[in-house]
């Protein structure tokens, strides 16, 4: 890899750390505190807080699945040797993805043990389809492009691939279950993620 090649890479790879960084930032402004007033007992304040279970669960569900799609992000650029301008748009198309996410967290907040949660965690779930759509697309244009580093194994690309084709159908799959049961839709995402956090990609030598 050339000095210039390595710096464009580095450049793109810190701004989508940024990208990232804001995303799984912004998911905390879901928190609201709760206005009761100064008179207030500590009971009422503590029931207030309790009532923000549905924040908390959407907070820790979309905080791990971004972080997750950070360290895979970084894996892969380890294996990458080159980026160019398809490449770019490509993954600023994924980083848009990424950057939504705090919509469908915050709607879930809004609805999880209510009426309406199963279509809630179904739009939460159908979000991630088309994050993994746009991963699926990033890693076919590196492939596409020749963008990886020569040392990069066939069994490596296959393995990367099945694991984005086999993410996409869970998600499809909890998109389509959470309209009958949230719980169990957001259970199969949960899965998927403890999947990918153990999903280790690495340039080999």
């Amino acid at each position: 890899m050339t000095v210039a090649a390595e710096r464009e890479t580095a450049r793109v790879e810190a701004f989508s750390d940024g990208v990232f960084a804001i995303a799984i930032t912004l998911l905390v402004l879901e928190f609201k505190v709760p206005r009761l007033g100064h008179a207030a007992s500590g009971a009422q304040l503590w029931d207030s807080l309790r009532d923000l279970w549905p924040s908390l669960v959407a907070f820790v569900g979309s905080f791990a699945a971004i972080l997750i799609m950070w360290i895979n992000h970084h894996g892969l650029f380890r294996m990458v040797q080159r980026v160019d301008t398809p490449f770019l748009y490509v993954n600023g198309l994924m980083l848009m993805l990424v950057s939504f996410v705090p919509f469908p967290t915050a709607v879930l907040a809004e609805y999880l043990g209510h009426e309406g949660e199963g279509m809630a965690a179904a739009f939460y779930c159908g979000t991630f389809v088309l994050v993994s759509l746009t991963f699926q697309l990033w890693w076919w244009t590196v492939n596409r492009r020749r963008l990886l580093h020569a040392h990069v194994s066939a069994a490596s690309v296959a393995r990367v691939t099945r694991s984005y084709r086999l993410g996409f159908a869970v998600y499809v799959a909890a998109a389509i279950l959470a309209f009958w049961s949230a719980a169990a839709g957001l259970g199969l995402c949960i899965g998927l993620w403890l999947y990918w956090a153990r999903l280790s990609y690495r340039a080999e030598a």
